[in-house]
């Protein structure tokens, strides 16, 4: 198992030193930039890094684990995890149509595939897990073949996340 770590201020400029250092491990760690699975966690990454800053003013540690499991190829978990000091729960909201905030933690409800969080020390640990195997949605940002199974898996969990955003 990999472990990388960054300590993250208390300052929204520093989602995107998060986003960049991130983005940099994943393709230390085989996954390549142009991946879904890249794209995911960068996403997921970044949700979990501004509710930290955002809602707590503490510092922060970014964390990103990847597992090995026995299978050729190296597939397996990639666990982000992002602890901070404040004993403070994290609270899902639930946002309505013209709301610019309260959507981040359905997001990660939609996009991983597991989450939670624990209290840690003084503090608390909010985590997500992707497996690299598993399907993820791939966002249309260029054109390109697609087999009719993977249009409807993705269809299916792109539904899936919108409707939990809704």
């Amino acid at each position: 198992m990999l472990q990388v770590q960054l300590e993250v201020g208390p300052d929204p400029a520093e989602v995107g030193r998060a986003r960049r250092w991130a983005r940099s491990r994943l393709v230390g760690s085989g996954i390549r930039d142009d991946e879904p699975l890249a794209e995911t966690l960068i996403l997921l990454i970044s949700e979990l890094v501004t509710n930290a800053v955002v809602h707590t003013g503490c510092p922060a540690v970014l964390r990103m684990l990847f597992g090995l499991t026995g299978t050729a190829g190296g597939s397996g978990t990639v666990r982000v995890e992002v602890a901070d000091a404040s004993c403070r729960p994290p609270q899902q909201r639930h946002a309505a149509g013209e709301d610019t905030n309260g959507r981040g933690l359905e997001l990660v409800d939609g996009l991983a595939d597991r989450w939670g969080w624990q209290p840690e020390g003084a503090g608390k640990r909010i985590w997500c897990e992707v497996d690299r195997g598993a399907p993820l949605i791939q966002l249309p940002l260029h054109s390109g073949a697609q087999g009719a199974g993977d249009a409807d898996r993705d269809a299916r969990k792109v539904s899936r996340a919108v409707t939990k955003l809704a």
